[in-house]
């Protein structure tokens, strides 16, 4: 399984490091830097259902469920 986020369906992204000292002569001998989400594995039990499931989600999907709901959130991600 990958750095995917099951909910949001978000991803690791490419980000350059830029110094100060760099930003004033223009060059970049940093190279970029790959970023991951923070994932969680967390069972989360749905209601609805009346069983739980095991997802691999970011924390920000955390906040999703918590103020949306398991069920929601699931659906509208396509995961139910």
């Amino acid at each position: 399984m990958s750095n995917i986020c099951q909910i949001t369906k978000r991803g690791s992204v490419v980000g350059g490091r830029y110094s100060n000292r760099t930003r004033a002569t223009q060059f970049n001998p940093s190279g970029a830097v790959r970023r991951y989400p923070n994932l969680q594995k967390k069972r989360i039990y749905v209601p609805e259902l009346k069983k739980s499931v095991v997802l691999k989600i970011s924390t920000r999907a955390l906040r999703t469920i918590q103020k949306n709901g398991a069920y929601r959130t699931m659906k509208k991600a396509g995961l139910i």
